[in-house]
């Protein structure tokens, strides 16, 4: 079996992968959270740590599965900092807390401003969400920790160095709105340096470790971003561009096949670049269409006095949706999503729950395509749209995304545990020494 830990921000999650890349197992733990110093909650490094340890544990005792390799993937905007004998002097600190004015007066400054800086690092200026300048942040408010910090590594090597002892870095960690990765010359930007930040050089990500577990001998990985992870899958099953929009709270579009640089008008409207397993920018934009979905909704159960999930019950409408397709203006959301995401626009006008959703989720699609289309080059590449989760289980939604992009062909795909999957793959060849199998992404194309 292929071990993966899978860390995210609410779940934890131990699965097992076999030989033929099918799910045999899972577990899944939640552990409330701590507070860092500052009285910010945080994950609880502690109960994580000793979770992850005793379930290897229980599971290479119990003799029934040979685990031949461990990987992570984690969630990530997250950093922890070791001393010179190797241990944590830190929280793992929430990408969430807010980061001082003070601490980046004249930072951006010094490296040819904020537009530029972010062109360069294709990093949005996000405060703690840069997980690069939170080291600067424990530098001009900790400046006692920072003076002891040997090397910081990303949470997901932080959580290989818990099983393998060796710090490392890997790219798909440091190319998720870092600020620190210079995609222009290709390396650490220099600011690190000029800070004194010490990182270790990025490593592939198929490089691991042997670890003894017992009697156990396993071949252990360096972890993963988890957003980079969930697009493995795809770019080993898929021999051609394609866009992957990953769907939930967040809506991510990702476009693996896009090596513009971003501009400043894509930053401005929240684009960014993740870095994939080969070391290429994947241009990304984001939506929360969750959110935005979920409060809406809220508004029509009120209006209508229907229950919390009758949208569920709602049936695409052939008439409706050929209407709206064939519609241009908007009713929600037409002059842009207010601050608190919940429209003002009159229900008066709609007849019933079913009229108003249909037309709700046509104006969701159109604000999809508008982030869609940040990360699609003028000539319109690639040819191939995948959707995957939560609304790739929306009819609805997928047949208006299918319908506003006539010269694609529109997939859903439901693959259980991509981001797992995509850590599994990675160490596959280091576990059973064989090619890929064949790699199930459960697609259905979308017929408008």
């Amino acid at each position: 079996m292929i071990a993966i830990f899978d860390i995210g921000k609410t779940n934890k999650k131990l699965l097992l992968f076999d030989e033929s890349l099918k799910l045999v197992l899972q577990e899944e733990q939640k552990f409330p959270e701590t507070r860092d110093e500052d009285g910010f909650e945080c994950d609880d490094i502690r109960l994580l740590e000793t979770w992850m340890k005793q379930s290897i544990e229980k599971l290479i005792n119990k003799g029934e599965f040979k685990i031949k390799a461990l990987n992570f993937s984690t969630y990530g905007a997250s950093l922890m900092h070791l001393d010179g004998n190797g241990k944590p002097l830190t929280p793992v600190y929430n990408y969430l807390k807010p980061m001082p004015d003070d601490v980046l007066n004249g930072f951006y400054e010094k490296y040819d401003g904020v537009e530029e800086f972010s062109r360069k690092t294709a990093s949005p200026a996000l405060g703690m969400l840069n997980s690069g300048l939170q080291i600067l942040w424990i530098k001009k408010k900790r400046p006692d920790i920072f003076r002891r910090i040997h090397c910081s590594l990303h949470f997901p090597q932080y959580v290989s160095y818990l099983f393998t002892g060796k710090t490392s870095s890997e790219y798909t960690s440091i190319g998720c709105h870092t600020a620190m990765w210079d995609f222009d010359s290709n390396q650490y930007h220099r600011w690190l340096a000029d800070e004194g930040i010490r990182v270790p050089d990025p490593l592939a990500n198929d490089t691991f470790y042997p670890v003894e577990f017992n009697t156990c001998r396993s071949s252990t990985g360096i972890g993963i971003h988890d957003s980079s992870s969930s697009l493995v899958p795809y770019l080993k099953a898929i021999n051609e561009p394609f866009i992957l929009i990953s769907t939930g709270t967040w809506c991510i579009f990702m476009n693996p096949f896009n090596q513009k640089p971003l501009t400043g008008e894509q930053l401005r409207k929240d684009s960014l670049c993740y870095m994939s397993i080969h070391q290429k920018q994947v241009k990304s934009s984001r939506l929360f269409l969750g959110h935005i979905h979920d409060v809406n909704v809220e508004r029509l159960n009120k209006h209508f006095g229907t229950h919390e999930n009758f949208y569920k019950s709602v049936k695409t409408s052939e008439l409706k949706v050929s209407r709206l397709l064939n519609k241009k203006e908007r009713y929600f959301f037409h002059k842009g999503v207010p601050a608190d995401y919940i429209d003002i626009a009159p229900l008066t006008g709609f007849l019933t729950f079913d009229d108003a959703y249909h037309q709700l989720m046509a104006d969701l699609v159109d604000l999809a395509m508008e982030s869609l289309h940040l990360v699609i080059p003028s000539d319109d590449q690639p040819k191939k749209v995948f959707i995957t989760g939560g609304f790739a289980r929306n009819e609805l939604f997928t047949r208006l995304v299918a319908g506003r992009l006539p010269g694609k062909k529109v997939f859903t795909s439901e693959v259980d545990n991509a981001t797992a999957l995509g850590a599994a793959i990675i160490m596959y060849k280091a576990a059973f020494d064989k090619e890929l199998p064949e790699i199930d992404l459960g697609l259905k194309e979308i017929v408008c």
